[in-house]
């Protein structure tokens, strides 16, 4: 009756065994991460450093290394909320577009007559049509280049409107175009603050849209939120425009179709170009930090083929004349094109530190953001606020398993013994699965943890009661130990169950913190059900396997 076959006690251990070995790592939590943080700077090829080869002495490669990620709350780090100016992306939509139309018009000069860009509102796009008559012809053009866009209504919207107002030409963006418009930029906008954060190598950073504009960002070990903000609050838009001409007046107009924009090296000098560039940072391919022929800081580029093409093109045809590279509105510089670049590479100089000419690459290579960024909140919390949160999870873990212990043990004796020792080996093998799976351990998972020891003997609770009740019944030890076992195992499935598809739904449609809390109690309802129904009951056969006492007490 109390028969387990050998292959299922092995498979039985062996799964604690594993849990054991996968949880001691966070023992010595310093230790490893030292290790691995050497172990991943070396395999992305930099020569080991003496601190680095002692720190992987400290842990062999070959013992598990995994450790459990630790959160925002419990290592310290940054917290910011940033809201995406998504009307931006209009403007340069626009701006984008009129080379376009410009060029389609032109060729209809014979019955439109010549077209001139006019100041418009943002997002919109006003063309002065040189004759009245050619009105008719103007907008046939300018809706002949609009797109159909895919709605969920189908397709029938196209992505511009076009409409027109005595002489003038006012093309602006449809209402689907920019509900689609605001969708993608948030998309890239979050993915490209990852790809920031990721470059930095941080740890499991927590990047969430919230609402129709905003990103919820918090990335633990990390300064300051001021550091933050220097690494992803840049727009980084490396673009190359051509030199109308340099002015050291700033109120100089630069002209419909133009820009002025001040010089980052020269103090007091503005450069007057064309709004439209010839080539943009969305076609940079790579961005490394280097040095200039006079050994500065500087950062060397690579477009793709079709950047590569333009730029070759471009050089070709203007050699004589300067060419501006502007970073977020402003010039870095404007070198004379001396004579035709081709391969699509080149070197922004400029006076930059090292680390800036670093953050920079790092930024160019990420991509840029489609539209700058406003931050609503920043906290910075500290290592120390993390540690005493960690010491309060700590306290109030063992507080809990004290206690389940004291009443364990007071209520059951030698079997309340045998829960305790599952209980242990319940949370080693929580935190041997969140090293497994590469979890983030936060201040409510610690809280789920908690919640988990005071559950994880419920099932041993209902056990013993139905041993006990089999005793009263006369039945013999072996007897009801088996049957407490089987009667019980519906109302130990049914109770887990209804709490783990709470904890679903918590990860479902939580974020964070709540998702963090889900996670641990997920993970520990399904040891706590492995090691009461598993573990405890093979320690029990164990022991009457070898006592066979004529009566137990419950």
């Amino acid at each position: 009756m109390l028969h387990i076959s050998l292959w299922k006690r092995l498979l039985i251990w062996a799964v604690c065994a594993a849990g054991l070995l996968l949880a001691a790592p966070n023992l010595f939590y310093d230790r490893v991460e030292r290790a691995n943080d050497a172990r991943a700077a070396v395999e992305a090829g930099a020569l080991p450093t003496p601190e680095q080869e002692a720190a992987m002495a400290a842990w062999p490669s070959w013992l598990p290394s995994a450790l459990v990620n630790l959160g925002l709350d419990l290592r310290g780090g940054a917290h910011l909320l940033a809201e995406v100016r998504v009307a931006d992306v209009y403007r340069q939509r626009m701006d984008a577009f009129w080379p376009e139309l410009r060029d389609a018009l032109v060729a209809e000069r014979a019955t439109v007559g010549p077209v001139r860009r006019l100041a418009a509102p943002e997002g919109e796009l006003r063309v002065q049509i040189g004759t009245a008559e050619g009105m008719g012809r103007a907008t046939e053009i300018a809706r002949g280049l609009a797109r159909p866009i895919l709605t969920l209504t189908g397709i029938g919207a196209s992505d511009y409107e076009v409409a027109s107002d005595g002489e003038v030409l006012v093309v602006r963006l449809s209402e689907a175009e920019r509900a689609a418009t605001d969708e993608r930029t948030m998309q890239q906008s979050v993915e490209i603050v990852r790809r920031r954060i990721d470059e930095v190598g941080t740890r499991e950073p927590t990047i969430v849209r919230q609402g129709a504009d905003r990103i919820l960002i918090q990335v633990p070990g990390i300064g300051s939120a001021a550091e933050l903000k220097a690494l992803i609050g840049t727009t980084a838009q490396l673009t190359f425009h051509p030199v109308v001409s340099r002015s050291a007046d700033a109120g100089t107009a630069p002209g419909v179709g133009n820009l002025l924009l001040p010089s980052l090296d020269e103090e007091g000098i503005f450069y007057i170009i064309e709004a439209v560039p010839v080539v943009t940072g969305e076609e940079l391919v790579d961005a490394q930090p280097s040095f200039d022929q006079n050994n500065r800081p500087a950062v060397s580029f690579r477009f793709n083929p079709s950047g590569a093409r333009k730029f070759g093109d471009y050089t070709a045809r203007n050699i004589g004349s300067p060419f501006a590279i502007v970073l977020d509105g402003k010039v870095i510089s404007a070198p004379v094109i001396q004579s035709h670049i081709p391969g699509g590479s080149g070197i922004i100089t400029g006076r930059f530190s090292v680390e800036e000419s670093t953050r920079l690459a790092v930024l160019l290579r990420a991509g840029a953001l489609p539209a700058e960024m406003d931050f609503l909140e920043e906290r910075t919390i500290g290592p120390e606020l993390g540690q005493d949160s960690i010491d309060a999870g700590r306290i109030a873990s063992l507080v809990a398993m004290v206690g389940v212990v004291v009443f364990m043990i007071a209520s059951y004796g030698l079997f309340g013994v045998y829960a305790t020792i599952a209980l242990g080996l319940n949370v080693a093998l929580i935190f041997g699965a969140l090293s497994a799976i590469g979890a983030t351990l936060t201040l409510p998972g610690i809280a789920g943890i908690v919640l988990t020891i005071g559950m994880a003997v419920d099932a041993n609770v209902l056990v013993f009661e139905r041993i006990r009740e089999e005793l009263r019944g006369a039945r013999g030890p072996a007897r009801a130990i088996d049957q407490g076992y089987s009667r019980a195992l519906s109302a130990i499935v049914d109770a887990n169950v209804t709490t783990f598809i709470t904890a679903v739904i918590l990860f479902a449609l939580g974020s964070g913190p709540v998702r963090g809390f889900a996670i641990t109690l997920g993970l520990g309802i399904m040891t706590s059900v492995f090691t009461a129904v598993f573990v405890t009951r093979l320690i029990i056969v164990t022991w009457f396997d070898r006592r066979r006492p004529k009566a137990i007490v419950v």
